[in-house]
């Protein structure tokens, strides 16, 4: 099951949300800004690499280096937040697909214990992040890396909300608020294919409500459908950066939901493949094959 909220990870482009249905990594989300994907310096890309494998000191290690480095960029305190947030979801085993697997789980989940100084961490990188996004977009609208971490800040908004404090509504307007960025950034960077995590998710999430329930949201200006949320998850699969195994996460949690274990299967592995120190893929593998 997919859920309101946003996993988001910072770089290249990322979100996700739903009032009774929420979720994750939501970690979600977007484009890296031009000079990083350029310059020898990779930290971002190894520290999303880090954050996949569970090795999250490692990762902050990585994006502490880049943000000491491009001091006036959003992107670093946006990442900073994001592998916070997705230590936060392992340590409470937000991360099991099978927490997903059906609506009933996730109406009955409970309310979460987070941890307090983990919190005020995260909101502390988030404020820095869209404190220093909101000058370079006062300066220039348009600015890839503004955009994207008021994408990701309002997408890992919406998945503490509702997979740690069910707080649903309150995800869903911070989903709405990601969709929004997440389309102004699409508008100036088509190719930033990160960017379609946030916009997938909120379209399958809201695809999987009751037709009454949808109908509301369209008249709040939220509208989604299934396989248009899988679609673009794809795209982000296929051909995204940062976001690619995310995207690849969120495929397979959807695949389990509707019933599709084989492509669910593919999906798992290559992940377990792809990061090996992470224990998740190959416990979901087994859950699909054995069946606990």
């Amino acid at each position: 099951m997919l859920e309101p909220g946003i996993l988001a990870h910072g770089g290249k482009c990322r979100k996700m949300t739903r009032p009774a249905t929420a979720l994750v990594l939501t970690l979600l989300l977007l484009c890296l800004p031009a000079s990083a994907t350029t310059q020898k310096d990779q930290s971002l890309d190894r520290g999303f690499r880090f954050l996949y494998n569970l090795d999250f000191p490692r990762a902050q290690q990585e994006f502490a280096s880049w943000e000491q480095g491009h001091s006036d960029n959003p992107v670093g305190p946006v990442s900073e937040a994001a592998g916070l947030l997705f230590s936060e979801f392992h340590r409470l085993g937000i991360l099991e697909a099978q927490f997903y697997e059906n609506d009933a789980a996730f109406k009955s989940r409970k309310k979460m214990a987070p941890d307090a100084t983990t919190r005020e961490r995260f909101n502390a990188a988030l404020q820095r992040a869209e404190t220093l996004a909101r000058a370079r977009l006062a300066r220039d609208p348009k600015d890839r890396d503004g955009l994207f971490a008021m994408t990701l800040s309002a997408g890992l908004k919406a998945d503490y909300a509702a997979m740690i404090e069910k707080r649903n509504l309150a995800s869903l307007r911070f989903t709405k608020e990601a969709t929004g960025w997440a389309q102004q950034l699409l508008a100036v960077d088509p190719n930033c294919y990160d960017a379609h995590v946030a916009t997938g998710i909120s379209q399958y999430v809201i695809g999987t409500m009751s037709a009454p329930v949808r109908w509301i949201l369209r008249v709040g200006g939220i509208s989604g459908g299934k396989q248009r949320g899988i679609a673009e998850l794809q795209l982000t699969a296929q051909r995204g950066h940062y976001l690619a195994p995310f995207a690849r996460i969120l495929l397979a949690i959807a695949y389990v939901r509707e019933k599709d274990k084989p492509h669910a299967r593919e999906l798992l592995s290559s992940l377990r493949d792809e990061f090996p120190n992470n224990p998740l893929f190959a416990r979901e593998i087994a859950r699909l094959d054995y069946g606990h």
